[in-house]
């Protein structure tokens, strides 16, 4: 299965949530969910059939999936490891999914979106434990310090995104210093501590059917 290429927003538009896709038009309140708050398409304006609790559950992994960045068969991947762990299988998949270097990334303040995280891993701009990591899906790991490259400190898309993270809070589990261009992991965040509204009980009983 292809990775989406088309309008972000309109993944937005069609879960009902805003799923912070386009970095700055979000934060001006310019993108289309918050001028559209309506699903896409003609009819999209109409009244809403009554959704099915399977739909709800459906609805809630493509919201978080979707939110990622994964593909069906990744997301899969980080469920099944999340299920073999201790603990509550839901909690341990966001904790999963926000361990992922492209997400560590983006809430470091080194990147306005994931999709731009996941771009700029790919191109090796970043270092984990000053080794070079161009996987987005690698798994930071406690204590690990991600730093931005030396030869990639001048570009402006890292600064103009930190300069946009310095007036946001940062998550208790991660350490940044945005002098040094770099930040440190301390772990698996609390689920209480993720800004993200996902109900990922409802993907649990959807994978448990």
């Amino acid at each position: 299965m292809a990775r989406y290429r088309g309008p972000s927003d309109k993944i937005c538009r069609r879960v009902g949530a805003q799923l912070y896709l386009k970095g700055q038009r979000v934060r001006n309140g310019k993108s289309a969910f918050d001028k559209k708050g309506y699903p896409p398409g003609m009819h999209g304006r109409g009244r809403r059939a009554k959704v099915s609790e399977y739909g709800r559950q459906l609805l809630e992994k493509q919201k978080i999936r979707e939110s990622y960045g994964l593909l069906e068969r990744q997301f899969r991947r980080f469920f099944r490891e999340a299920q073999r762990q201790k603990g509550v299988t839901g909690e341990n998949l966001m904790g999963m999914l926000e361990s992922r270097l492209d997400n560590v990334v983006y809430r470091l303040g080194f990147a306005a979106t994931r999709r731009q995280a996941r771009q700029l891993v790919v191109h090796s701009h970043f270092l984990v434990n000053n080794k070079k990591v161009n996987i987005p899906s690698y798994i930071v790991q406690p204590n690990d310090k991600v730093r931005v490259r030396d030869r990639s400190r001048k570009l402006d898309v890292i600064h103009s995104s930190m300069q946009l993270a310095a007036h946001g809070k940062l998550m208790p589990n991660l350490e940044v210093d945005r002098a040094k261009m770099e930040g440190v992991f301390t772990g698996p965040p609390a689920r209480a501590d993720i800004p993200f509204e996902a109900n990922e009980q409802l993907v649990v009983e959807l994978y448990s059917r």
